[in-house]
């Protein structure tokens, strides 16, 4: 059995040029990729292509990485900058209430009866519409912190804000996130 190599192994292999390092790493950041720029541009195949575009740019750029952060910010960072160069192109907004393959999961381990699992579920499905209502910088905020468990610190280096903007910014993209869940959801 091969043992799992850590992010940094996988990235010093492909700076030597080891395509299937890069590989692996693609493999282990795909749907992270996919989520994150999903959350941005709210369409699935907006979000394949810009994931693919932020794979193609990290593999460009990835003999500058210098280790200064894990190599998951950086990553994100490239994911959020494609996201948003991808945006700037695109003049009309396009929302996507299409939620088959949802990434997100509200994990409770309380209990496995049918009516709970129902309840969770539907808590899941009001999550993830309510986070595609909010504006692609609340989306990405919330997403970033809650979903991928990012701190603060590595979303100020992703989305390039002071620790301060990033408080305040987070801060009211749960208020917003409440409001839309308020608003749209019975409970």
């Amino acid at each position: 059995m091969a043992a799992i190599l850590t992010d940094d192994e996988l990235i010093r292999q492909a700076q030597a040029g080891r395509q299937s390092a890069y590989s692996a790493l693609v493999r282990r950041y795909e749907q992270y990729a996919f989520t994150l720029a999903y959350r941005f541009v709210k369409n699935r195949e907006d979000a394949h292509e810009v994931a693919q575009d932020a794979f193609l740019r990290a593999f460009r750029y990835l003999p500058e990485f210098r280790g200064d952060s894990k190599f998951s910010t950086w990553f994100y960072r490239i994911v959020y900058s494609t996201s948003l160069n991808f945006l700037r192109k695109q003049h009309p907004e396009i929302h996507s209430l299409d939620d088959e393959n949802r990434p997100l999961k509200i994990l409770d381990n309380s209990g496995n009866d049918a009516s709970h699992a129902l309840e969770t579920e539907e808590r899941n499905v009001a999550v993830h519409q309510a986070i595609q209502q909010l504006s692609s910088d609340d989306a990405g905020i919330i997403t970033l912190f809650y979903l991928y468990e990012q701190s603060l610190e590595e979303i100020c280096q992703i989305m390039g804000l002071s620790m301060s903007n990033a408080k305040t910014k987070l801060c009211r993209a749960r208020q917003r996130l409440k409001g839309v869940m308020t608003a749209g959801v019975e409970y």
